[in-house]
């Protein structure tokens, strides 16, 4: 399945990019998806602990399963002042 990806501040650093299409195994979480982006952007595992997710525009645990065409977006944490 395709699901589209948004990355924000240092994360769209990290990644290189900050929307993308990116093609997971049927059943695959938000979990999984995070696995799969630090697979082939081993600096990302250092931000795991503190990022959030958004999946279609809803806050979402990272036990979240996927489906065809949802997005999920990579919240960094932000600061304030």
């Amino acid at each position: 399945m395709r699901v589209r990806v948004l990355a924000f501040a240092r994360l769209r650093e990290v990644l290189g990019f900050g929307a993308r299409d990116i093609e997971l195994d049927d059943h695959a979480t938000i979990a999984g998806l995070w696995d799969a982006l630090a697979d082939g952007a081993p600096p990302l595992a250092a931000f795991r602990a503190s990022t959030r997710f958004a999946h279609n525009g809803e806050l979402a645990d990272p036990a979240t399963r996927l489906t065809e065409g949802d997005e999920v977006a990579l919240l960094p944490p932000v600061g304030g002042g």
